[in-house]
């Protein structure tokens, strides 16, 4: 698990024709004599005949090029120039082979029509246990259900989505919920159910892989979420409130921006004005090119709140993604300490310093060896002076399994360095 924080605290476009000068078949020679009406006539020639031929060429030329330019022949038809769009040189999806990109509407009609095949619908089921009496019974138990979405990314039936869907065990003060005991998928204009494998979870980054036994599907193609601008075309896809194969349009509103859930983690993620409602989570969101940018997965909701949708970036799931299949997790780093955020008043209230007092140690960990003890506070690591678990937190995760990391603690008033080799997180 992630070190523990008890602080509350982003064409091909129609080619211009090109005109090539064919010289005529003809071949005119130029015949001298000393004849005075024969200079007469060659100068006739040169003077007048030359300088036609050459304007009908070049009145030819440049009518030739404003037709042969999309933009140009628009203005002049005062019509829409039809582009053609095609998948980096791959044949098209089927389902769009030409679209004019001069209006938002068939920008939309693109990128739905590419992204609709790779999106799925994810239905679950769980066992409900209730905690309380009723009628002399206790113990109850019952069968819920929750829906999702999920993205296509290999032929062979490996699906993306988010780790909440498939696996949201929990014990609230009246019910526990285990862990899914059924997942089935829908495919695009197919009614079949498909049961699905739960490959791998991972809860720090709410993602997860699950499979389905079937090929031939296809795969949603990916974006580079790193270059995407504010201010972009961006599409939520998904099955919301079990309507499946929906859209919902927008624009990039925001990017790497920071969001805390309900359970106290923190994701840097996409922000959209496209409207993500339940049942949303797990889909993809994408740009103009029908490409994903990001997995749908938050939106704010309540009172004055209106069109606040965020979407993990496409960049930061690849190397997750391939430990899930590969792993059935993800392998981090791991110290193994409970720790608190000392600010400067409640450092100087405790006649402590600030930065991250260690409340626990888990037992065998990295941290037991490497001889830290409860009470110490941490102010420093890898040199670089620290005072939350974040920020811990984030140095330990520039680190591979096994490295050596130096951390630097007040114990009892005196300084100490102590290094670190850290575990495999369990």
């Amino acid at each position: 698990m992630e070190e523990k924080n008890v602080n509350e605290n982003n064409k091909n476009q129609e080619t211009p024709k090109t005109f090539k000068t064919v010289q005529d078949p003809n071949t005119y020679k130029t015949v001298y004599k000393t004849d005075k009406k024969e200079k007469a006539k060659v100068g006739f020639g040169k003077s007048v005949l030359l300088p036609f031929f050459s304007g009908v060429v070049g009145c030819a030329v440049v009518i030739g090029t404003c037709f042969g330019v999309p933009s140009i022949r628009s203005n002049i038809l005062n019509t829409d120039s039809n582009i053609s769009r095609s998948n980096s040189g791959t044949e098209n999806s089927g389902y769009v082979t030409q679209t004019s990109l001069s209006n938002y509407s068939d920008t939309a009609v693109y990128a739905a029509n590419k992204i609709l095949p790779s999106i799925v619908g994810i239905k679950v089921e769980y066992s409900v246990n209730s905690l309380i009496s009723m009628f002399g019974r206790q113990n109850q138990s019952m069968t819920a259900e929750a829906s999702g979405s999920g993205i296509i990314i290999s032929e062979d039936g490996y699906i993306l989505t988010n780790n909440h869907i498939v696996s949201t065990s929990s014990e609230e003060s009246y019910y526990e919920v285990s862990e899914a005991t059924k997942v089935t998928v829908t495919l695009f204009d197919d009614e079949t159910e498909y049961e699905a494998e739960i490959i791998g979870t991972d809860e720090q980054t709410d993602l997860a892989v699950i499979k389905i036994d079937k090929t031939g599907l296809t795969k949603a193609e990916f974006a580079d979420s790193d270059n995407i601008k504010v201010g972009e075309f961006a599409m939520a896809v998904g099955n919301p409130l079990g309507l499946e194969s929906s859209i919902t349009c927008g624009v990039v509103s925001a990017v790497n921006r920071e969001v805390t859930d309900s359970d106290g983690k923190t994701y840097t993620l996409i922000q959209t004005d496209a409207a993500i409602n339940s049942g949303n989570s797990g889909g993809a969101l994408v740009n103009s090119e029908g490409q994903v940018i990001g997995i749908n997965t938050l939106k704010l909701q309540g009172e004055g709140i209106e069109g606040m949708g965020f979407a993990i970036p496409i960049n930061s799931t690849e190397d997750v993604t391939s430990q899930l299949i590969q792993y059935s997790k993800v392998k981090r780093p791991y110290i193994g300490i409970t720790g608190m955020d000392l600010d400067e008043e409640t450092a100087k209230a405790n006649n402590l310093v600030e930065g991250i007092y260690v409340k626990a140690i888990d037992d065998f960990s990295a941290a037991e060896k490497a001889g830290l003890k409860i009470g110490d506070v941490i102010i420093q690591a890898d040199g670089k002076d620290i005072k939350t678990m974040d920020e811990l937190n984030e140095i330990k995760n520039s680190h591979q399994i096994g490295d050596e990391m130096t951390v630097k603690v007040n114990r009892d008033g005196e300084e100490r360095d102590l290094t670190i080799t850290l575990g495999e997180q369990p």
